[in-house]
């Protein structure tokens, strides 16, 4: 990271000023900010893959995707959890929201639902199927809805966190506990002992070993390859304490999709890899001939997407919203989040002025320019 940057990638409000060059985006629009930045205008985003743009990353076309509130190689762009900011490339980037989406959905399609939703459409998801998404945070609990919405007949939900694996339950997920039993076992036993047609990956490299039950795995060759892909993916780092709480094992959530999803499944990778992250058993891939997708959310091509979805259904992403602090306590709040703490699942940070209900909000979302 870049010191000084202004931190998050979630935002909806109301446009105050406009440049030049915006054409399609009004004053007055209230609007949601798309995570990823793109220009609209170039090859790949004239194909819909928004994510791979080449002209919104500073870095070049080859450096990646750019987003707020990012590193250096995201472009260091400012992000959105401050009462104003500037969007780039906004008749792109801005998405106009119907009046009968409240603001703290909103929030939630700026980036969590519309990665879930992708997540379980690149796992190719269809009527009938049996699908399973490791990681019950927001993006997985998104994810579990999605593969519902897309037809999937039963959902398996595995994590270790009870409120999370509580959420993916009222969701109608069938919830796996890799701390009290073996998920892969269960989840064979769970699909007539095929394996899960699909599995999602919705946690990455911050992936936890299981540290009781069936599963954990003690020998000394287990620590030090995972303590090597610690490193690796994280060279510089010194978590100190239990602030930041780093994944003692990176690859754990990828090895457990290839050993459980069936022969020739499909696996999902929506959980974050970064480019120092170098290991994955290719073989084990090969040999069960999968299929096997990743990607960043092109969220210009899904936002439009999950707002139908929501003007079709009565589901509302919003039900997975914990917590509401001011935006003073930010920091703070970055702490419980990190920490896994029992009721901190979602935040909505909002402006420090901002003291009303949930009712009040949509009448005074923040300010964009």
């Amino acid at each position: 990271m870049k010191k000084g940057t202004i931190l998050g990638h979630e935002g909806v409000g109301i446009v105050e000023e406009i440049g030049p060059q915006v054409k399609e985006i009004k004053v007055g629009d209230r609007v949601v900010v798309c995570s990823t930045i793109a220009c609209g205008r170039c090859l790949y985003c004239q194909s819909g893959e928004y994510s791979s743009c080449d002209n919104a990353n500073p870095n070049g076309a080859e450096a990646g995707t750019a987003f707020f509130g990012g590193p250096a190689t995201a472009g260091s762009y400012n992000g959105l959890q401050a009462e104003r900011a500037r969007i780039p490339y906004a008749d792109t980037t801005l998405v106009r929201l119907p009046d009968g989406i409240k603001d703290e959905d909103a929030i939630l399609i700026s980036d969590i639902f519309p990665t879930g939703y992708m997540g379980a459409e690149i796992a190719d998801v269809r009527g009938g199927d049996i699908v399973a998404v490791f990681g019950c945070g927001p993006v997985g609990q998104m994810a579990i809805a999605s593969a519902k919405f897309l037809g999937a007949s039963k959902v398996i939900a595995v994590d270790c966190l009870p409120d999370r694996l509580d959420m993916a339950r009222s969701q109608g997920a069938v919830v796996v506990n890799y701390d009290e039993e073996d998920p892969v076992k269960a989840l064979k036993d769970l699909s007539n002992g095929f394996g899960p047609d699909a599995c999602i990956d919705a946690v990455g490299v911050d992936a936890q070993r299981p540290h009781h039950g069936p599963a954990k795995k003690g020998s000394l060759l287990h620590t030090v390859e995972y303590m090597m892909e610690q490193h690796a993916v994280a060279p510089w780092t010194v978590p100190v304490g239990s602030q930041w709480r780093q994944g003692d094992a990176p690859s754990q959530v990828l090895i457990w999709c290839l050993e459980s999803v069936r022969k020739s499944g499909v696996i999902s990778v929506i959980g974050v890899y970064p480019a120092t992250a170098k290991f994955f058993p290719i073989g084990m891939a090969m040999q069960k001939s999968l299929t096997m997708r990743t990607a960043n959310c092109s969220h210009r091509k899904y936002i439009p997407k999950v707002i139908q979805l929501m003007e079709e259904s009565n589901f509302r992403p919003s039900t997975i919203l914990t917590k509401m602090q001011p935006i003073n306590e930010a920091v703070d709040s970055y702490k419980h989040f990190d920490k896994r703490e029992p009721g901190w699942l979602k935040v909505e940070i909002l402006p420090q002025d901002w003291h009303g209900a949930t009712e009040e909000k949509s009448k005074k979302p923040a300010t964009i320019r």
